[in-house]
């Protein structure tokens, strides 16, 4: 089956989801423009959700995705926790921040039976998950709405497990991908390949449709994708600039900067493997860091830092996801920019 036949979509595109820089807008426009917009929802509390999901019904009658993380959350080790202050505190002094009071960041909440009460009653066309897969039980309740399941893999192996545990289709997600990284069945971080590598491996092997993501800016991003077996791409770094979005400005003004060609796999700012692009303490104090508590706990310590840095216009201390190919990145709608991008793809 096609994959726009699967998600009842016009065009095979894919809106990645974005927590921290968008909301309804970006999905309801990419859908009303014949993609699949999609609501991240890991960092939204029940009553936003629900908020949004209002909103994407009454602003458009179009397929939507919403996505959710399958993290297990971690126990809090004060002893981590310690260790990690310990690490940012010369940052502390620096600006004057008493991090007495500062607690474990746990902002992101994995997929629960109380969000899928939620969601029964709007019945998403699409719902798209990160880490893996929910459990059995969970899974059988989304799938008996009639809902299709999407999920990320960033290596075979876990490509296989997906389809066997019951995705509809599969995100390919390569090393050139803004964001958190999708691996779940390892934390060997040598195991992740680019788009180009891991996509026909994947779609030489699964059986259901395999979606591109890293890496794809433009319409040859697109037309490589495609020839090299994705049933459709998923593009999210060239929506951050899009009059719909709700990237921040420090974060827009770094996507325009000479400093977005230098993007890192990092886990100082939640715990967990995302790139973004490189600031001034993933320079000092380095990429990957072992003092870094368990995800998504690491955002707490860091948090005042990060917002003592943006209210002076700085992101030195802030999560700029993006993907290492932020040529897309553009200040136009989210409906030209889809428009560009499903040129090259067949309606």
């Amino acid at each position: 089956m096609h994959l726009t036949e699967l998600l009842g979509i016009r065009y095979a595109l894919i809106q990645a989801p974005m927590a921290g820089v968008q909301d309804s807008a970006l999905a309801i426009a990419v859908s009303n423009a014949g993609a699949l917009g999609s609501l991240p929802c890991a960092m939204l509390s029940p009553a936003q959700i629900r908020s949004e999901l209002t909103a994407i019904r009454s602003g458009t009658d179009k397929p939507y995705n919403v996505n959710f993380f399958c993290h297990t959350p971690p126990q809090v080790s004060t002893q981590r926790e310690a260790q990690w202050q310990e690490a940012l505190m010369p940052y502390y002094r620096e600006f004057d921040i008493d991090p007495a009071g500062i607690t474990a960041g746990s902002q992101r909440q994995p997929f629960s039976a109380e969000l899928a009460d939620l969601l029964e009653e709007f019945k998403p066309p699409v719902v798209s998950f990160h880490f893996g897969l929910p459990t059995p039980q969970l899974l059988a309740r989304v799938k008996a709405w009639g809902t299709k399941v999407l999920s990320s893999a960033t290596t075979l192996e876990e490509a296989v497990w997906l389809e066997a545990h019951g995705a509809d289709a599969i995100v390919a997600q390569g090393l050139e991908a803004g964001g958190h990284r999708g691996i779940f069945l390892s934390d060997d971080l040598s195991t992740q390949v680019g788009t180009m590598a891991l996509l026909p491996q994947l779609a030489a092997r699964v059986r259901v449709p395999v979606i591109a993501a890293g890496g794809i800016a433009d319409v040859r991003g697109v037309k490589a994708a495609m020839a090299l077996g994705a049933a459709g791409v998923q593009v999210g770094t060239s929506y951050l600039l899009a009059h719909e979005a709700r990237t921040s400005a420090v974060h827009r003004a770094a996507l325009k900067s000479d400093e977005a060609v230098h993007t890192a796999l990092t886990n100082i700012f939640t715990g967990r493997p995302a790139r973004g692009i490189v600031n001034r303490v993933m320079r000092e104090l380095g990429n990957i860091s072992a003092h870094a508590p368990a995800f998504p706990l690491a955002g707490g310590a860091i948090a005042p830092l990060r917002a003592y840095a943006e209210a002076r216009q700085s992101g030195a201390f802030s999560p700029l996801w993006a993907g290492q190919n932020t040529s897309g990145c553009v200040e136009k709608s989210a409906a030209e920019i889809t428009a560009e991008l499903v040129s090259a793809l067949p309606a």
